[in-house]
């Protein structure tokens, strides 16, 4: 282990939103800065969606609160039916929005939809990300409205194909997020995936701020570290011992 880098401890949780509901300005960002938990806030470019999404003033008093701001695209594709020159230009765009509204150039991603592809992973790499969350499969069926998923190994897993441990919906409850926590330990890390809490435009991955609450709670209460996915570096040496990932291929 290089010197700089801390050791994982046990019950270390990455907490990530996606999407950059309306709710993360209104509910969630302010009940995290109430615990004291880091995270991340994966966003697009809200132009396109609808008044249950932030503006770009809301994601820079998110990023004001002392949040990351991640890139999740401008248009929420899937990479895998993108080219490269259509790859960069949806990076682009969030990079330019962040620039011009004083937020730091996103270093987190995460995969739209769940997909990832090697050739997705080179682009980023050659963009300087140091971290992307893909979805719980191919090691999990991925299922609706919430499921569990593989626990990060950073001496398995490429640091840009950080799997979701776990993440919320309607059939996601306390118990799920206990399992989580007890698979975060031997040098292993649980990243949790949110969407709005309340989610007003998808059900199927909607969390009840009341259960939100009480899930915080029992983070806090289990003496978990609670960090956002740029702070991953603080434990994981994304420079010189990057994992062979299977799912890279030869």
């Amino acid at each position: 282990m290089p010197a700089n880098l801390k050791p994982v401890p046990d019950r270390l949780i990455v907490l990530t939103f996606d999407d950059g509901c309306k709710s993360d300005v209104r509910n969630v960002a302010p009940m995290l800065k109430e615990y004291g938990f880091g995270a991340t806030f994966f966003v697009n470019d809200q132009s396109w969606k609808t008044d249950h999404y932030m503006t770009w003033d809301d994601v820079h008093r998110v990023h004001e609160m002392g949040f990351e701001i991640g890139n999740h695209t401008a248009h929420h594709p899937s990479v895998v039916d993108l080219r490269r020159r259509e790859f960069l230009a949806e990076l682009e765009a969030v990079e330019r929005h962040c620039e011009a509204f004083g937020i730091p150039q996103p270093t987190s991603f995460c995969y739209p939809e769940f997909q990832f592809s090697p050739a997705a992973v080179e682009v980023l790499a050659e963009k300087g990300y140091a971290f992307a969350r893909r979805g719980p499969f191919p090691e999990c069926e991925c299922e609706s409205e919430g499921m569990r998923g593989p626990v990060y190994n950073p001496a398995e897993n490429h640091p840009l194909l950080v799997p979701t441990t776990g993440f919320s919906g309607p059939h996601w409850g306390l118990d799920n997020l206990k399992w989580a926590v007890e698979k975060a330990a031997d040098g292993k890390i649980a990243v949790l995936c949110f969407h709005g809490v309340p989610d007003l435009d998808h059900p199927s991955v909607h969390t009840d701020l009341e259960n939100f609450r009480t899930y915080m709670s029992f983070l806090r209460d289990s003496g978990c570290t609670v960090i956002a996915m740029h702070d991953m570096a603080d434990y994981v040496d994304i420079f010189t011992a990057q994992p062979a990932d299977r799912l890279l291929g030869s």
